[in-house]
């Protein structure tokens, strides 16, 4: 079983003054969840009134039927999003919501097809349905990085390449997307403008959510934000279930003296963002009055490869002899490279992202030395294996 205990730290949130004096209540969608307990815990903070829906998935939540890690000041409500009972009387007496409610994993979404677009896609329908019997003020709902498929590159020539696709790669040759000429394409920030590239049943779920809320909601009178999230971290995170946060998988497996897998090379790169970071961006996305209609990126701005993330995190845990197991594999749905640019959400609703990355590991890392972690990283492997998707 997985104990649950999370030291938030408090940082602030410039106002936008327009209900300092106001105390609204937030519903949040899967808000039991790793980062429903950190923004709710920020939204206690700001003197909202927090309301939670979720239906305690055994994958994350392990076997116990309790909403653990919340504030007692929040209201738990036991339900699935796509009880559409369960949604109405969720909905009663709420301002505004926070669609968090999603099954996340890129890879388990290539086989468990319907329960992905069951949850995902019709969830995020029941709650609308919900939303147009009952309308709120603004609903954010979170999207994802893997909207982009492949993130932006550019060419030797200097020309910025938006749909870089990898070829079935043979032996030795490149894991980079390569261009006309077969030299590798350079990763670059992405942009919100970059055009989706849905490379995942999971990708695809999560574009479903960002433009049924960007649709329905004005369209009833109401205003919808999409916030899409890089990789977020912190203490709190699901340790043993295989499919979440690369960090969380990670942390498992050093956890109980085992290496952590990569794909491919190690080398591809991302954008971890803390996850108090991220509740600051839904507290933003909630209260700033130019939010609505708009699509915004959540990342720290910084990208390092799995491969060095894998060898920090060792060392933040106190194993730097436990190296990484490279395997030299491709699993169907990843992307290679894909880096935050977080340029747009800091121009228009004034969002830094303030936690350092060496400082969030080490935090991250004092708290999984006090958890207990099913290791089930090698059940999910066989599992990918056994379908063909991973080569």
């Amino acid at each position: 079983m997985l104990s649950v205990r999370i030291s938030f730290v408090s940082a602030s949130i410039p106002s936008v003054g327009h209900r300092d004096c106001v105390k609204e209540t937030i519903l949040i969608t899967g808000g039991a969840g790793f980062i429903g307990r950190h923004l709710a815990h920020a939204l206690l903070e700001r003197g909202y009134r927090v309301r939670v829906l979720d239906s305690l998935i055994e994958q994350v939540h392990g076997h116990a039927k309790v909403a653990q890690g919340l504030a007692p000041e929040v209201e738990i409500r036991i339900g699935d999003v796509r009880d559409a009972g369960a949604v109405a009387a969720a909905l009663k007496g709420v301002d505004r919501v926070v669609h968090l409610a999603a099954e996340v994993g890129v890879g388990q979404s290539m086989y468990a097809v319907e329960r992905y677009v069951s949850v995902n896609d019709c969830g995020t329908a029941v709650l609308f349905e919900g939303l147009i019997a009952n309308p709120v003020k603004r609903v954010v709902v979170a999207s994802s990085m893997s909207v982009y498929g492949e993130g932006l590159y550019r060419a030797e020539d200097g020309t910025l390449v938006e749909n870089a696709l990898r070829r079935p790669r043979k032996a030795g040759e490149f894991w980079d997307p390569l261009d006309a000429g077969g030299r590798p394409l350079r990763p670059v920030p992405t942009p919100e403008t970059k055009l989706p590239a849905l490379a995942s049943v999971y990708a695809l779920t999560k574009y479903m959510q960002e433009r049924l809320t960007l649709t329905l909601a004005p369209a009833y009178g109401m205003e919808g934000v999409a916030l899409r999230l890089w990789n977020a971290y912190g203490p709190g995170q699901a340790l043993s279930n295989p499919y979440t946060g690369v960090l969380a998988i990670f942390a498992a497996r050093i956890h109980n003296g085992q290496p952590p897998m990569i794909f491919e090379d190690g080398e591809q790169r991302r954008d971890f963002v803390h996850v108090e970071d991220v509740a600051r961006a839904f507290v933003l996305a909630l209260e700033h009055p130019d939010a609505p209609g708009q699509v915004y990126n959540v990342g720290s701005g910084e990208d390092r490869s799995v491969r060095e993330v894998a060898r920090l995190l060792a060392e933040a845990m106190g194993r730097p002899d436990i190296a990484p197991e490279v395997t030299g594999q491709a699993r169907s749905g990843d992307i290679r490279h894909c880096i935050a640019d977080i340029g747009r959400i800091e121009r228009e609703l004034g969002f830094r992202p303030q936690r350092d990355f060496t400082e969030g590991l080490a935090e991250l890392a004092a708290w999984v030395a006090r958890q207990q972690a099913i290791d089930r990283v090698a059940d999910a492997r066989r599992e990918l294996e056994a379908r063909g998707l991973v080569a």
